[in-house]
Parts: C-alpha cells; sequence; structure tokens
C-alpha cells in the first residue's frame, strides 16, 4: 500500500511538472508571437524557445507561491488560472524587453 501511495504522489508532482512546461511553454511563446507592434523579422529560434522557458519558470513560481501563500491548494482551477496569466505576463514582458529599439 506504501508503494501505490509512493506512486501516485510522484506521478502526480511529474505529471503537474509536464502540465506546467506545456501550459507555461505555449502561453510563452504565444506572447512573443502576437506582441503587437512593428516586426521587422520573424523571432529565431533562440527568442521562442526562451520565451517558453520564462513562462514555464512564471508558472511554476505562481504555483509554488500561491500554494504557500495558501491561496490555493495543488490541482485548483486557481492555480491554473494563475499559471496561465503569470506566464502570459512573463512572456508579454520578455517580449518589450527583448526588443531592439528602432
Amino acid at each position: 500500500m506504501v508503494i501505490i501511495d509512493l506512486m501516485a504522489a510522484t506521478m502526480g508532482v511529474g505529471m503537474g511538472f509536464l502540465a506546467f512546461l506545456v501550459i507555461g511553454g505555449l502561453t510563452g511563446v504565444f506572447a512573443l508571437a502576437f506582441y503587437p507592434g512593428k516586426h521587422k523579422s520573424k523571432p529565431n529560434t533562440k527568442k521562442f524557445l526562451m520565451a517558453a522557458f520564462i513562462g514555464f519558470i512564471a508558472a511554476l513560481a505562481s504555483s509554488y507561491i500561491g500554494q504557500f501563500a495558501g491561496l490555493f491548494q495543488s490541482g485548483q482551477m486557481l492555480e491554473w488560472l494563475s499559471a496561465i496569466a503569470a506566464s502570459c505576463l512573463a512572456g508579454y514582458l520578455y517580449a518589450i524587453f527583448s526588443r531592439k529599439p528602432i
């Protein structure tokens, strides 16, 4: 019984990590791709990977901070909404600061 509980806990952590990787990565890349303004050229692969990484870190951090502050528990809808909002904001800020001035 202990092995099953340990496996379920480990699988839950792994699936949460994977979900935040996908959600944070996609919203970070979408924020970079759909940032309004003049685009001189298409963003290269390095910028897309950096936006995905920043979105992932922001989603993960918002989840842990919200749970630590007692705002929500793991798996609640508010956790997912905060992860999406944080990764969109981080991707948007990265898109603003990664643009070169004219």
